[in-house]
């Protein structure tokens, strides 16, 4: 019993603070709205190799987890096998949004990044997004 106990309490430390990817646009929406959050879309390819690099690399980052899990409502489509709404490019990728609740895209970005210019982004989503907040008052 102890055993089990302890790989249960193992897998919640690894897989705890895995991120919650949606392929629903307009229930990843609904769910910002209600959860007062911006949106992340990652959009990749089946066979790229800079999409894989990041989801692999910067995506695993224990800091980029928490944060996206903190501050954003995260979408992931590939190219291949999900409905993509038409206000978003395909090519190239990996391709990064950023949206607000109502999906006015605030930043958006292409490429492979590593932590620090990811955080970078956010930190410019966020940015935009108070920006727009004060031009509305």
């Amino acid at each position: 019993m102890k055993y089990i106990m302890i790989w249960g309490l193992l897998a919640v430390a690894l897989f705890g603070d895995e991120l919650n990817w949606s392929s629903d646009y307009q229930a990843a929406l609904s769910k910002a709205q209600k959860e007062h959050k911006l949106v992340y879309i990652l959009i990749t390819s089946v066979d790229c190799g800079w999409c894989k690099r990041f989801e692999r690399t910067t995506l695993q980052d224990a800091g980029i987890k928490k944060r996206l899990h903190k501050e954003f409502i995260t979408v992931h489509f590939t190219r291949e096998l999900d409905f993509i709404p038409k206000q978003f490019k395909t090519t190239p990728i990996p391709r990064h949004y950023f949206t607000d609740a109502k999906g006015t895209i605030l930043y958006n970005s292409l490429g492979y990044r590593k932590v620090d210019a990811f955080n970078a982004f956010m930190d410019n989503a966020e940015e935009k997004y108070e920006m727009n907040q004060e031009e509305k008052k």
